[in-house]
């Protein structure tokens, strides 16, 4: 967290990057939202009120405003990738705090006690307990067991170049070399530095290290697959 990054291991054992949301960008996404929610409000208001009955109209009022002032966020980070409109706006979105997307249960829990957050006035609860929280979740986050983090989208990369087909310097294992067609495979889902890394680990192989051992080890691979 020196970085301002997090580091999540999922249950496959994949390590997740994050950037967890600060207050002030949480605050705008919900500024947002909130606005939504008040036009939305409003254009339902003026078209009950052409039902004529107050009595009518003011129970429907409320339903709509208990059902829309829960199912909205809910329904949202279920079906949306964990973002509604003020989050996607912001580049936010909601995750499980073991880096999976979040469920029914979490999301349900972190929106219910949204009540618990506001109070005493304006979010203040919620406020002072992302203040004095390494990832900045507010109570709603702490007991349903999410994060609201940044929403990065991976840099894309240029196409691999056509490489010239090398010659192994001693002889691999069929086992070794489909390891070695397996990661250039793969290549496109793995990040630069783990690569580069990985291009290292092979020096015995390739007498180089970092992106010269991968573009050694990548003319191998051409030649297996020749």
């Amino acid at each position: 967290m020196l970085t301002g990054r997090l580091a999540l291991t999922t249950p496959e054992g994949i390590r997740l990057y994050f950037t967890p949301a600060s207050p002030t960008a949480r605050a705008y996404s919900w500024a947002i939202d909130t606005t939504i929610f008040g036009l939305f409000l409003f254009i339902v208001s003026l078209l009950v009120s052409a039902f004529g009955s107050a009595k009518l109209s003011n129970g429907i009022m409320l339903v709509l405003l208990f059902v829309s002032y829960w199912g909205y966020p809910i329904l949202c980070e279920i079906y949306n990738n964990g973002q509604t409109i003020g989050k996607r706006m912001m580049h936010l979105r909601v995750i499980r705090d073991d880096g999976l997307p979040v469920g029914w249960r979490e999301s349900s829990l972190r929106n219910l006690l949204l009540i618990a957050d506001f109070l005493p006035l304006l979010y203040l609860s919620g406020l002072v307990c992302m203040l004095f929280d390494l990832r900045f979740r507010r109570l709603g986050d702490l007991v349903a067991g999410t994060l609201v983090v940044y929403h990065e989208k991976p840099t894309p990369r240029s196409p691999p170049q056509q490489t010239l087909p090398i010659p192994l310097p001693y002889s691999l294992t069929p086992e070794q070399q489909r390891a070695l067609v397996d990661l250039f495979e793969r290549e496109a889902s793995l990040p630069t530095a783990r690569l580069a890394e990985l291009g290292s680990i092979a020096e015995p192989l390739t007498g180089r290290t970092g992106a010269d051992s991968l573009d050694q080890m990548r003319g191998y691979v051409a030649g297996i697959l020749k």
